[in-house]
């Protein structure tokens, strides 16, 4: 897999409303872990989107990873133009940062929000300009990312696309290693 779109849960789907949540370390360790093994297995870029949660969190790691990988790429694109318009100042500040960052980052659809067909289209060119999903996100806790997980499984019948979910499980066993790695550090 030379491509890999990231995505999952928004920050309110997770009950996140400041970016100091411990939550967040437990979110972006994942997702850091994940990426790492792809890129060395030859992984080339992440695709990412620009919403807030998973998306810009999977951005500022990436960004942080090419500290190690100076040759892995990433790409932020958004669905349509003015994404992010009416968010309060802070958070058009982050995305505006993260934008300025990446290698890559553009529009899908050059206009601004119409339909929701410009998000069934977003979900199209995600799928069409990579090789597999990275998808933060459990089927027993639905969320937005459900409809990306569906336009997945549907892709899959007909054309050969990876698919890896991280879910509550994973995320859990994440914070019990976060936490067993805390108390040895505590112990020297």
């Amino acid at each position: 897999m030379k491509r890999l779109w990231v995505t999952g849960y928004r920050t309110y789907e997770l009950g996140i409303f400041n970016e100091n949540d411990p939550k967040i370390t437990i979110i972006k360790s994942a997702i850091k872990k994940n990426i790492i093994n792809e890129i060395e297995n030859g992984l080339e870029w992440v695709i990412t989107g620009p919403q807030l949660g998973i998306e810009q969190w999977t951005a500022q790691i990436c960004l942080d990873i090419q500290t190690d990988y100076p040759d892995f790429k990433v790409s932020l694109m958004l669905p349509f133009k003015e994404f992010g318009n009416n968010w309060k100042d802070d958070k058009k500040i982050v995305l505006s940062q993260i934008l300025n960052e990446v290698d890559f980052s553009g529009y899908v659809s050059k206009d601004v929000y119409q339909s929701p067909q410009q998000l069934k289209n977003y979900q199209s060119f995600m799928i069409e300009h990579t090789d597999g999903a990275l998808l933060v996100y459990d089927s027993e806790n639905e969320g937005k990312t459900k409809f990306d997980l569906l336009k997945i499984k549907n892709v899959k019948e007909s054309k050969e696309y990876q698919l890896r979910m991280i879910d509550f499980m994973e995320l859990e066993d994440v914070a019990n290693e976060i936490e067993e790695e805390r108390k040895n550090h505590l112990n020297y």
